[in-house]
């Protein structure tokens, strides 16, 4: 009895090579000569019924190589197709590998291409009520060359300072002769890792040097030298202001409100004075002590530099440093001594300022430029109504214009 009899017969070899043909006529498009099928009980894989019928598992995927020619050649055109496929990700890869160079290099270049803006100073002193003129100032629009070699990074330095001096003029004009020239001796030179850093610790070190400096030179007189000075600097790099200050000059910004259509004043700096919780504790711990809001009932200021017979009572030469991003919507910096702000609220100040500048009745000098006249007039105007207001002190007053 045969056991399998009721399995057809399998085919022969000629047919099973046919059926093989077939499926590659259906995989690569060449001309096969029809013949019967191995499995007639099954669909052919590429019929035109096959929409009926449905679809072999696999029937994306090449067939396994049976070694004969007909399996080779199916086996080199499923390489070439890999081999085309993975040139082609390959080609996609550099592309989108050189245009992240491309775009990068675009973030670099627009980077260095920012606008900086131009600064020019302006100002006004008035002697005011005091038998002399203790207030020393400093204008350096552009000081690049001075300071070079310079980081890549940067490409200008400009440098505004007001110093307020108090028990003599030695102090503020030392200030102002020396420490812009220290500022450039230890400004970054090359490239550093941290600009912000590297300038904050050059500010620090520059006001420490040149209170050194002059309190050497002071207690070396016969008698000792006894002058102090406020001191408050900006110092532009690019368009990043770092403003160092002393004591209770100040610097103030106008920007533009779009909004308001306002402009508003913006401390740029901090006052330093005994009253404060912190300077008084310090002078406390340094066995000094404050009375009637003065450094022993005297100093009205508790950082400065000189004022060397207070040192050893807690009064520093340490300046508190900010930093400030200018922007579009900024128009000026004003930098002014207490003589200013003892009758003029900052608001008040920019305010005026901004009225004179925009006053149609101011006169113009022959060879000047319209807008450079019109800030000399703000300034003389500002430090005019501070004496008319009843300032009993030394009045500077310097506008920094900032050029878009």
């Amino acid at each position: 009895m045969d056991l399998f009899g009721d399995l057809p017969e399998p085919g022969g070899a000629a047919e099973c090579l046919q059926r093989v043909l077939t499926l590659l006529w259906c995989l690569v498009g060449k001309d096969v000569q029809e013949g019967p099928l191995l499995f007639e009980d099954l669909p052919p894989s590429c019929s035109a019924d096959s929409g009926k019928g449905g679809s072999l598992l696999f029937d994306d995927l090449p067939p396994a190589s049976s070694g004969d020619p007909a399996s080779s050649a199916t086996e080199q055109v499923s390489s070439a197709g890999s081999q085309e496929k993975g040139q082609k990700r390959k080609s996609v890869e550099e592309e989108e590998e050189k245009n992240g160079r491309e775009e990068l290099v675009e973030k670099k270049v627009c980077k260095g291409s920012v606008d900086v803006f131009g600064l020019k100073g302006f100002v006004a002193e008035r002697k005011g009520e005091r038998e002399d003129m203790q207030d020393a100032h400093v204008i350096l629009n552009d000081i690049t060359e001075e300071c070079r070699p310079l980081p890549s990074q940067i490409t200008r330095v400009s440098y505004f300072a007001v110093f307020d001096g108090h028990g003599g003029v030695r102090a503020s004009k030392f200030a102002a002769q020396n420490l812009h020239q220290n500022l450039i001796k230890k400004f970054p030179k090359g490239e550093v890792v941290s600009v912000e850093k590297t300038v904050k610790r050059c500010l620090l070190d520059t006001f420490k040097h040149t209170d050194e400096e002059f309190l050497k030179q002071a207690s070396s007189q016969k008698p000792a030298w006894k002058d102090g000075s406020t001191a408050t600097c900006v110092l532009a790099v690019d368009n990043i202001l770092y403003i160092a200050n002393l004591g209770d000059s100040r610097a103030i910004l106008c920007r533009y409100n779009e909004e308001s259509q306002k402009h508003s004043a913006l401390s740029l700096s901090k006052e330093h004075n005994p009253t404060q919780y912190e300077e008084r504790m310090r002078i406390q711990k340094a066995g000094g002590n404050v009375r009637d809001g003065r450094v022993l009932g005297v100093l009205e200021v508790s950082r400065s530099i000189g004022d060397g017979q207070y040192k050893r009572c807690g009064v520093i030469s340490v300046p508190d440093i900010k930093r400030c991003q200018l922007t579009h919507n900024d128009r000026f910096i004003l930098i002014a001594c207490d003589g200013l702000f003892k009758v003029f609220t900052p608001e008040e100040a920019v305010n005026f300022i901004v009225s004179c500048l925009e006053d149609k009745n101011i006169q113009m000098r022959e060879g000047k430029l319209e807008a450079d006249a019109r800030y000399e007039a703000a300034c003389n105007r500002l430090a005019n109504k501070a004496v008319q207001r009843g300032s009993a002190d030394n009045v500077t007053v310097m506008v920094v214009r900032i050029e878009h």
